[in-house]
């Protein structure tokens, strides 16, 4: 039996199991069911699901050890967009969890890859065929899955040695000043809420580049190079940055945890990726749009703007270098490595 108690942050409201859902990376079914077996409790009394959370309240949270899973083939819809005898790219649905873990025995990626009926690579355990990195949960976009050891490992090894660029997008509160950007500043786990991770002194090293790619009003679309591949890496720069995502339920507080109208989720999505192919050492470029539900929110960002200025914004193209970018990355970067590395 695993115990876990946290006590309600001020910045905290809402439904006790969504809370006890984000706090503890547990699915809200798996949470809501745990509630239903009384184990989750408050001042030694069980809760209902339907309570709401409030500040200073601890809560206390029993899962029961879990039992050995078995991997069984799902009929879950795949988007590959990419596909060749080694490895396959897949653009991740936000809501899917990559592999079965406590209180997600089902419904996963590797669920659905194993319908497809392909042999995966197994260096990465029995329960992660063919996985080569992780997105989160509310993460949706590009994933690399090997179908062999030999590529498994040629992918992993790419990883380590920072050779695979994969850059995201997401959209930030607030309007940020430098077109180029880079954030230098170590991640841990935070000392004050263990289920999460925070820029502390004695983390590990870790370093994320951003590019603006469209101003809105009151808010920035970004263009995110993930250089290293720390847990909740970007969302934790972003806040560090006091500019967090939009929709993030973790590293958000107030206007930024709820995003603009018709949000309903992070809004961060694994946008392109490039690597050196398992076989022959060739590109591989591959990238997923923009889910439809992240483009109905900077549209109707748009159209507020176009209302209130009488014309649409203007926004560069990705990949459009604009006179004096430079200097002002040097600039954005000497300002980040001296606010937050230690």
């Amino acid at each position: 039996m695993r115990r876990l108690t946290v006590t309600v942050p001020e910045t905290a409201s809402g439904r006790v199991d969504r809370f006890v859902a984000d706090v503890s990376g547990l699915s809200r079914s798996y949470v809501q069911k745990l509630i239903s077996e009384g184990h989750v409790t408050t001042a030694g009394m069980p809760v209902k699901a339907n309570e709401s959370v409030f500040a200073g309240q601890v809560v206390e949270l029993e899962v029961p050890d879990p039992r050995p899973l078995e991997l069984t083939p799902e009929p879950i819809p795949l988007t590959v967009v990419y596909e060749d005898a080694d490895m396959l790219i897949v653009d991740k649905a936000a809501g899917l969890v990559v592999h079965p873990s406590a209180g997600h025995e089902g419904g996963t990626l590797v669920n659905a890859l194993l319908a497809r009926g392909t042999e995966y690579g197994g260096i990465a355990g029995v329960m992660r065929p063919g996985i080569v990195h992780r997105l989160d949960r509310d993460t949706s976009g590009l994933l690399m899955v090997a179908k062999n050891d030999r590529a498994q490992a040629s992918l992993m090894g790419q990883l380590k040695a920072r050779g695979i660029k994969k850059t995201y997008l997401g959209l930030v509160q607030g309007a940020v000043a430098a077109s180029t950007g880079r954030v230098e500043a170590p991640i841990g786990r935070d000392p004050h809420h263990r289920t999460r991770v925070a820029v502390i002194q004695d983390g590990r090293p870790a370093v994320t580049g951003y590019r603006v790619r469209e101003r809105l009003s009151g808010w920035t679309l970004l263009e995110l190079d993930l250089i290293t591949g720390r847990t909740h890496q970007i969302r934790v720069h972003l806040a560090a940055i006091d500019h967090p995502l939009a929709g993030d339920p973790w590293y958000g507080t107030g206007t930024s945890r709820r995003g603009p109208a018709g949000l309903g989720r992070l809004f961060l999505h694994s946008w392109r990726i490039e690597l050196q192919s398992p076989d022959d050492g060739h590109l591989i470029r591959a990238e997923a749009p923009l889910p439809a539900e992240l483009e109905a929110v900077l549209e109707g960002l748009r159209a507020q703007a176009s209302g209130e200025s009488g014309k649409a914004p203007t926004s560069p193209l990705p990949g459009e270098e604009r006179e004096g970018e430079s200097e002002a990355y040097q600039r954005e970067a000497a300002r980040t490595a001296g606010r937050h590395h230690r």
